[in-house]
């Protein structure tokens, strides 16, 4: 008897170890959980993100426009791997450790079922003690209840050596599931954290490159107010209506050089449209260079991949 009932202390701290899993392993996956659907509600919110970008650059400049699709491109790419983050946290944390939610009752019932045991051999010992001091003459009596208190006795200590073995299973079982699943947890936060950054890093250069003087330039140009040619005009007539007037001769000379500098004027317009259509073929090759040059971590990542195919 004193061998099942001394015990208690041991007993007690199985319990205790049952219990102690029970609450904060039970705590661990709620709040895991909630950090995994938060996670997604961020995503969903990045994804409108990148919409209102996208919406955004389409009414701006070719500076501004290059820098902020490529910002969207950038932040979308991030969150496909939020999304790889969200489903990883849900396969390697969260379902472990709602598996403790059954591993936990069943040791739960194996404690129950040691308790009923060790009562039930208690019951049979004091019912031989009383039978004893009642009727010590009945033997036939108190030998049946010497076999029952025995062999409920040997029960409670089969019960004891499984309950302890169990016991200690799950404590290494326990011991090495949270060591894998937060060591699991750690590793896919780093790895995403890894990726997001090589994607930020790219898009921090992307957006420092941006030459906003470019933009701010069309801008300027879109908003001016162009001099009116009236305003270079001067008052001819009236200061011509003083003058003699011209000859014959004079006439004649004065159209011949009027039509010579008329050419000249018309030569020097046509060089300068000329002029001005080449700087403007320079100046949309040279933007269409500096896109090219400024792609998103996205874009580059994929043409990586369609070279590597």
């Amino acid at each position: 008897m004193n061998t099942i009932f001394s015990r208690d202390r041991q007993i007690k701290s199985m319990e205790l170890t049952v219990s102690h899993a029970e609450k904060y392993l039970g705590q661990f996956c709620s709040l895991l959980a909630s950090y995994t659907r938060k996670t997604g509600k961020l995503r969903d919110q990045a994804d409108m993100l990148v919409r209102q970008l996208n919406d955004f650059s389409n009414t701006e400049d070719p500076e501004l426009r290059t820098c902020l699709k490529n910002l969207a491109e950038d932040l979308a790419m991030v969150q496909d791997y939020r999304q790889a983050e969200i489903e990883r946290l849900e396969t390697k944390v969260v379902t472990p450790l709602k598996a403790y939610g059954d591993i936990v009752e069943n040791k739960r019932a194996d404690l129950k079922r040691f308790n009923a045991d060790r009562d039930r051999a208690l019951k049979e010992l004091q019912k031989l003690e009383k039978l004893q001091q009642k009727d010590p003459s009945n033997r036939q009596r108190i030998s049946q209840a010497e076999v029952n208190a025995q062999k409920a006795t040997n029960d409670a200590h089969r019960s004891t050596r499984q309950l302890e073995e169990t016991i200690s299973d799950f404590q290494r079982q326990k011991l090495e599931d949270i060591k894998r699943i937060f060591t699991d947890f750690i590793t896919v936060e780093m790895v995403f954290h890894a990726k997001a950054l090589e994607v930020y890093t790219h898009t921090f250069q992307n957006l420092d490159s941006m030459d906003i003087d470019k933009d701010l330039e069309l801008f300027t140009g879109r908003i001016r107010v162009s001099d009116s040619p009236l305003d270079n005009q001067t008052l001819l007539p009236s200061s011509m209506a003083h003058q003699p007037s011209p000859t014959l001769g004079s006439s004649l000379k004065h159209t011949a050089e009027s039509a010579k500098k008329s050419r000249s004027s018309i030569l020097q317009r046509q060089r300068g449209v000329e002029e001005e259509e080449e700087d403007e073929e320079e100046e949309y090759e040279s933007e269409i260079e500096a896109q090219q040059s400024r792609q998103s971590y996205a874009s580059q990542y994929t043409q990586i991949l369609r070279q590597k195919n």
